[in-house]
């Protein structure tokens, strides 16, 4: 069994002071486990406060924190504080409410729109 793998994070809007004010990157490599970990997990290792996320983007679609993120995913983590018509078009709102209701793990595909 091999060790643990990369995951590219990258944190936007309120989220991304928390990191700077302490020197830390907004843009950046971790590892996680062969097995994965969960996307409030990773949060909480990179000192992100798990109430301040609306949603986490795993490889350009939108989950909840309770997605399972695998080595080799891309990550972004985006906080409560998008403005309104984006959270709606980008799929954070609905991600945020399942996130409430369930483990997270219905995802929102922002990849493609049938509009």
């Amino acid at each position: 069994m091999s060790g643990p793998a990369p995951v590219t994070v990258r944190i936007f809007g309120s989220l991304r002071p928390l990191r700077e004010e302490r020197g830390l990157p907004v843009t950046l490599e971790t590892e996680v486990p062969p097995a994965g970990v969960s996307a409030r997990d990773l949060a909480i290792s990179l000192e992100l406060p798990p109430e301040e996320i609306e949603g986490v983007f795993v490889n350009h679609r939108v989950y909840g924190l309770g997605h399972h993120v695998s080595p080799g995913d891309r990550v972004a983590f985006v906080p409560y504080d998008t403005p309104g018509p984006h959270r709606v078009f980008l799929g954070l709102y609905a991600a945020g409410k399942s996130e409430e209701d369930d483990d997270g793990d219905a995802p929102t595909d922002t990849t493609e729109r049938g509009d």
